[in-house]
C-alpha cells in the first residue's frame, strides 16, 4: 500500500543541519551506511544465538556494494536484521527518532555548535543526502511474517512508503541516485578506495562489484593466543605499506577502566634516519572496527610518532560524523593508558630480549630521549629504558641505570655522567681523575641532546645525576693518598691569587686542589651556569646566551704548574703565556672555549717565546 508522508518542519531543519553542518568530508556517507549495515548484521547474528525463528535462516551474513557508472548509482546492501513497516517509519521517517525537537533545541542551546551533539541521535543515515539526489531503501525484517517495504525520499519534502516485492530477501538494500556533482562516487576505483579506507576491517565479508574486498582481519580484536607471528607480520605490512617485517609488536586488550583493543608495531628501521625528515604518526583510531581517523591528533604523544598500528575503543563518544571526539579528556585517558602499556612493553623487551632491545635502542633512542624531555609524566619510566656506555663497560657494550646503581660503591651517593663527542675523547678526560681514584663508575653520554635528558631526569631512584664537570661534586675523601711533590699551600695560594687578578674579568674562582691528577688544570662548570650544550642550543635558536665564567682548578702537583709558579717571579711575560696555554686547554676540553683558534695563537706565541 503506497503512502506519501511529508517531513515535519523540524525534520527539514534537521536534515539541513545534518547535510551541511555535521560532516566535513562528503565521502563519510559511505562509511556511515556500511557501519549501519554491519550493525544490522551483528543484530541478526545475536538473534540467531537466541534460537529465534528467522526468515531465510540460511542467508549468509555479508555486505554487498555495487556501482553503476552509467546510471550514476551505487547500492549498499546487507543480509541483516532488516526493518518492518513500523520500524521504517520510526527510524527513517523521523530523523533522530529519540526526539527531533529536543535535538533542535540542543542545537540552538549550543549556538550551532553541532559538533558537540555527539552520538545522541541516530542521524548517520541521512548523511547520504550530501551526495544523493534520491534514495531508495528496500528492506525485509528478520521476522518470518513481516511484509517487505520500500522507502523513497529525495531528502527535501518527505518520503513515500510502499510494499516491496514479495521475493525481497531478508536485510536492507540502499540504492543511491547520485547528484550531478557527486557522480564520481559511482566510479569503482573511487568507491573502492573509500571502502578500504574506512571499512576494511568490518566483521562481515564485503563484496565489492562481486569481489571479496576485506580479506585482512582486524587482528587487534582477537585474543593474542589466536594470532600467529605470521598474522602480525602480514597485518603490519598491510597497514604500513612496506615489505619489511616489524622489529617488535604490542597487542593490548583491556576492559577497564576503558575498553581498548590495540596492536602497535615498531618498524625495523627508524624512518627519520633515512633522510625523509620528520615522520608522520601512523596509528589509526577505530571504533568497533570502523575507522574514525587515520591520523588522529593527540592519540599518542609526539615522541611515539614512529609507531604504526591501530587503537580501537567502543567507549568513544563520537559525534554524528564520527570525525571528532566529544570528550578530549577521554582521548587523553586512552593516550595515557596506551603509552604506559607501551613503555611496559619496552621494559619487558629489555629484560627478556636483550639483543632485540639493543637493536631497538640503536634505531630509536632519540625518540625515548625526546619523551623524557617532553613528557613529564612518563620521564621516570622512560629513564629506565636509557642505555649507554661507561667506564665499567667494554666499548660498544651498553648498560642501564639499574645496572649502574647495582654496582655503586657503599660510599657513593650520586650517579656521575660525562658529556662529550665520543668515548675515546671522554676516556682521556681529566674529569675522570677524582672519580676513578675512588672507584666510581662514570657514564659516557655522547649524543648532543643528552644534557637536556639529564636535566629533565635530575635523579634516578632518588639518586641525583651529576656531571663530572660540575664544580660542586660532594666526594668522599681519598684514602691512602700518595705523597707527591708539588707546591705547598703558601706557594699555591700565591699562584692562584696572581691568576685570579690576571683573569678576573674572564673566569670565576681560580683555586688549587686534588680534583685532577693527569692534567695541569681543569675548567669546572658552576652549578648556576648553563652547560656548553645548552648554550650552543640557545645560540642556534637565536636567543641571547648569558655569559658564563667557568671555575678553574689547578693541579699543584703537575710539572707545568710547578714551573708556572717558578716563572711567575722570573718572567712575567712567559708565565702569562704559559698560564694562557694551560687555561685555554682546560677551557677547550670542557667546551667553554668559544674561539678554539685562540689556543692555537697562544701556543704559537709560547713556542716563539721559548725559541
Amino acid at each position: 500500500m503506497m503512502e506519501k508522508q511529508p517531513f515535519q518542519t523540524e525534520v527539514r531543519q534537521l536534515l539541513d543541519i545534518v547535510i551541511h553542518a555535521f560532516y566535513s568530508d562528503r565521502e563519510v556517507f559511505v562509511r556511515e551506511l556500511i557501519s549501519n549495515a554491519s550493525d544490522a548484521s551483528e543484530k541478526l547474528r545475536l538473534k540467531q544465538l537466541t534460537g529465534a525463528a528467522i526468515y531465510q535462516p540460511e542467508r549468509e551474513l555479508r555486505l554487498s556494494i555495487t556501482t553503476d557508472e552509467e546510471k550514476h548509482t551505487l547500492t549498499i546492501a546487507d543480509a541483516g536484521i532488516g526493518m518492518t513497516r513500523e520500524e521504517v517509519v520510526e527510524f527513517l521517517g523521523t530523523i533522530a527518532h529519540s526526539g527531533t525537537k529536543k535535538f533542535l533545541e540542543m542545537a540552538r542551546e549550543t549556538k550551532g555548535d553541532t559538533q558537540n551533539l555527539i552520538g545522541q541521535f541516530g542521524v548517520g543515515f541521512y548523511s547520504v543526502f550530501m551526495a544523493a539526489e534520491e534514495v531508495e531503501v528496500t528492506t525485509r525484517s528478520w521476522e518470518p511474517d513481516a511484509v517487505p517495504v520500500r522507502w523513497v525520499s529525495n531528502g527535501e519534502e518527505g518520503y513515500s512508503l510502499d510494499d516491496a516485492p514479495e521475493d525481497t530477501p531478508r536485510g536492507t538494500s540502499i540504492l543511491i541516485h547520485l547528484k550531478t556533482d557527486a557522480q564520481d562516487f559511482a566510479k569503482p576505483n573511487r568507491l573502492r578506495y573509500i571502502v578500504e579506507k574506512y571499512s576494511n576491517f568490518i566483521g562481515f565479508p564485503i563484496d565489492f562489484n562481486g569481489e571479496h574486498l576485506n580479506t585482512v582481519q582486524a587482528i587487534w580484536m582477537k585474543n593474542k593466543k589466536d594470532v600467529s607471528e605470521e598474522d602480525y607480520e602480514a597485518f603490519y605490512k598491510f597497514i604500513a605499506h612496506t615489505d619489511s617485517a616489524p622489529l617488535t609488536h604490542m597487542h593490548f586488550n583491556a576492559d577497564a577502566p576503558i575498553v581498548l583493543n590495540s596492536v602497535l608495531f615498531v618498524p625495523s628501521d627508524n624512518p627519520e634516519s633515512l633522510g625523509f625528515g620528520r615522520c608522520e604518526p601512523n596509528v589509526a583510531l577505530y571504533c568497533h572496527k570502523v575507522l574514525i581517523d587515520s591520523k588522529p591528533e593527540n592519540l599518542l604523544p609526539e615522541w611515539l610518532r614512529f609507531l604504526s598500528g591501530v587503537v580501537d575503543s567502543e567507549d568513544l563518544p563520537l559525534n554524528i560524523s564520527r570525525e571528532m571526539l566529544q570528550d578530549n579528556s577521554l582521548l587523553r585517558r586512552i593516550a595515557g593508558t596506551i603509552t604506559k602499556r607501551f613503555i611496559k612493553h619496552l621494559e619487558d623487551l629489555a629484560k627478556d630480549h636483550v639483543e632485540k632491545y639493543e637493536t631497538f635502542w640503536k634505531q630509536f633512542n632519540r625518540f625515548i630521549k625526546e619523551g623524557i624531555v617532553t613528557s613529564w609524566e612518563h620521564k621516570d619510566a622512560l629513564g629506565k629504558l636509557l642505555r649507554f656506555e661507561s667506564t665499567f663497560t667494554e666499548p660498544g657494550k651498553l648498560t642501564s641505570f639499574a645496572d649502574y646503581i647495582g654496582r655503586m660503591k657503599e660510599n657513593q651517593k650520586d650517579i656521575y655522567v660525562l658529556f662529550g663527542s665520543s668515548r675515546a675523547q671522554l676516556e682521556s678526560s681529566p674529569y675522570l681523575d677524582p672519580l676513578k681514584a675512588r672507584g666510581f663508575e662514570v657514564i659516557f653520554l655522547t649524543d648532543g641532546g643528552d644534557q637536556f635528558v639529564v636535566d629533565s631526569l635530575m635523579k634516578v631512584e632518588e639518586k641525583e645525576i651529576k656531571s663530572a664537570s660540575r664544580a660542586n661534586l660532594d666526594l668522599p675523601p681519598l684514602e691512602d693518598q700518595p705523597d707527591t711533590p708539588g707546591l705547598d699551600e703558601a706557594q699555591a695560594k700565591k699562584l692562584t691569587d696572581w691568576l685570579a687578578e690576571a683573569y678576573k674579568d674572564k673566569l670565576g674562582k681560580i683555586s688549587a686542589g686534588d680534583r685532577v691528577t693527569t692534567a695541569p688544570a681543569v675548567a669546572l662548570q658552576d652549578e648556576h651556569d648553563l652547560s656548553p650544550d645548552v648554550k650552543a642550543y640557545l645560540k642556534a635558536m637565536g636567543q641571547t646566551v648569558p655569559e658564563t665564567h667557568p671555575l678553574v682548578e689547578f693541579n699543584p702537583h703537575h710539572p707545568l704548574v710547578i714551573k708556572l709558579a717558578e716563572l711567575q717571579e722570573k718572567d712575567e711575560e712567559l708565565s702569562k703565556l704559559l698560564a694562557d696555554q694551560i687555561i685555554d686547554t682546560a677551557l677547550l676540553r670542557a667546551g667553554f672555549l668559544d674561539d678554539p683558534s685562540r689556543l692555537a695563537r697562544t701556543t704559537e706565541a709560547l713556542v716563539e717565546k721559548l725559541l
